[in-house]
């Protein structure tokens, strides 16, 4: 056996010459694996720029070092590029993306909490974004709710003093249901919200997020939302 039966790492031979090549190997291997951190899941070029130890996992479409390498994990090691073949269960920490994924045996999924061996998943899902109030009685976020997520409940955080004359709270909701995520809420630096959805809702068809103003009319202010939920996705045919 030239290598290791779980992560490929390459074994001494006998009488071996600059054993020392197969063991820092072996050691660059292990030290991307162990905590795997991937810079990236959706990175089709190869950085030109790439550090010792940067892992991507390659996706489809990917060129140059990369092709033909999809569904491997491209690690950056002594200059160049070596693959590894991930394994099902296989979990890292995606840096661009800010979420843990895991390998379910096909592709690598973002925030999959469980799956089947069909690749069925349940992924829990938080979406953070910072809204800037702009000047009205209400404000409508950029970012949302996503298609077909059921949602338990939408957290925040006031990051900078809501302003306006006359205003005395605010409501947090969704169009038709205003203050579904909390009403009286205050305006002060670091003021929070905890609304959680009476029953889970899902929401068929994304959805944004709506700022009402109680007492007067928004002026100013950054408001950090985080919408937690579920997806669910459904096994493949093979």
């Amino acid at each position: 056996m030239s290598e290791t039966s779980q992560f490929k790492l390459p074994l001494v031979a006998a009488a071996q010459a600059q054993k020392h090549v197969t063991v820092n190997e072996g050691f660059a291997r292990l030290d991307a694996m162990a905590q795997m951190r991937l810079q990236s899941v959706g990175v089709t070029v190869p950085p030109v720029a790439a550090a010792d130890g940067d892992a991507f996992a390659v996706p489809l479409g990917a060129v140059n070092a990369w092709d033909g390498h999809s569904g491997e994990v491209a690690l950056f090691a002594n200059g160049g590029w070596v693959f590894l073949t991930p394994l099902q269960g296989w979990r890292a920490w995606v840096v661009d993306e800010g979420a843990y994924a895991v390998f379910d045996g096909d592709d690598w999924h973002l925030n999959l909490d469980r799956f089947s061996p069909y690749g069925a998943g349940t992924l829990g899902q938080i979406i953070e974004f910072d809204h800037v109030i702009t000047a009205g009685a209400s404000n409508v976020t950029t970012e949302g709710i996503t298609d077909s997520m059921l949602v338990f409940g939408v957290t925040g955080r006031v990051v900078s003093t809501i302003s306006g004359t006359g205003l005395t709270g605010w409501k947090l909701g969704v169009s038709g249901a205003e203050d579904r995520y909390g009403s009286g809420l205050s305006l002060g630096q670091g003021a929070w919200v905890r609304g959680m959805t009476g029953q889970p809702l899902t929401y068929w068809g994304g959805i944004p997020l709506s700022l009402t103003s109680v007492g007067g009319d928004f002026a100013a202010g950054t408001v950090r939302l985080a919408i937690h939920g579920l997806l669910l996705e459904p096994p493949r045919i093979s």
